[in-house]
């Protein structure tokens, strides 16, 4: 018994002599980033998450303390863990609503909501369109960065957010359009109309309008409404007479830029 409680004890002293937090409890914040980036390099992301965290917690008005909160978002981003990563960003922005790299919390929170539409698991295994599921973390994303192109727009990410916003429009358009073909197939003729007419108020220049336009003729034609329909008619044939409406394009960007290291 006595023999078992001293092998006890001395396992005890090596965990706690192994336990990082303790071992970076008298590092300085030089040490704690340096250790953190390594981290990071290692692609160790959980723990650089940690390293970061307790340099804050140690250090919040030290000189790491943006970087650390930027850094935190972006290991949490770089280990798939998209809601702590994107209240990160939020903090930030609250924490230094000045700061000079606003333009990179804007893009990186408007790529997260993209990727976990666009690049989700199920999507990508089963090729699910992307308009068929929850809009919500697409509006997100638009809305961030059209902050981004609005507020910086020589920022060195306008150009790509600017890309991937005319992918979302299309994207969103689409999901409307889904929605108003579901209710043309149950005879909800007045709702697949005024679903259709959103896609020509908030997404006139996709290529989905010609889509909206026939659910509007036919939506409109079953409701008797007869002159509604003709002038909806009149409009699509227009629109194709003159190319106004396209082919429906892929506007998805070929190369997702480099992120790190995202200011020196």
């Amino acid at each position: 018994m006595r023999h078992s409680l001293a092998v006890f004890l001395l396992l005890t002293l090596v965990a706690c002599s192994s336990d990082p937090a303790k071992e970076d409890q008298n590092l300085s914040a030089d040490d704690l980033y340096s250790k953190a980036q390594a981290s990071i390099q290692d692609k160790d992301y959980e723990k650089a998450v940690k390293q970061l965290e307790t340099l804050q917690s140690r250090y919040p008005y030290g000189r790491y303390a943006q970087q650390a909160q930027m850094e935190i978002a972006y290991a949490n981003y770089k280990h798939d863990e998209a809601v702590p990563a994107l209240a990160a960003l939020d903090q930030f922005v609250k924490l230094y609503p000045n700061s000079p790299h606003l333009d990179y919390v804007y893009f990186l929170k408007g790529l997260i909501n993209f990727n976990e539409n666009i690049n989700s698991m199920f999507g990508t295994v089963f090729r699910q369109d992307p308009s068929d599921r929850d809009p919500t973390a697409l509006h997100e994303s638009f809305d961030a960065f059209k902050e981004l192109v609005t507020r910086f727009p020589d920022s060195k990410y306008a150009p790509d957010a600017r890309l991937r916003m005319k992918y979302l429009l299309v994207t969103l358009a689409k999901h409307d359009i889904h929605v108003a073909s579901y209710y043309l197939r149950r005879s909800a003729f007045v709702a697949a109309a005024n679903r259709a007419k959103i896609v020509l108020t908030d997404y006139p220049n996709t290529p989905q309008t010609r889509d909206a336009l026939q659910i509007m003729v036919q939506a409109y034609a079953a409701l008797g409404m007869t002159d509604l329909s003709r002038d909806a008619q009149r409009v699509l044939d227009l629109n194709i007479a003159k190319d106004g409406i396209k082919p429906s394009q892929s506007y998805f960007p070929e190369h997702e830029p480099p992120l790190w290291k995202f200011w020196n």
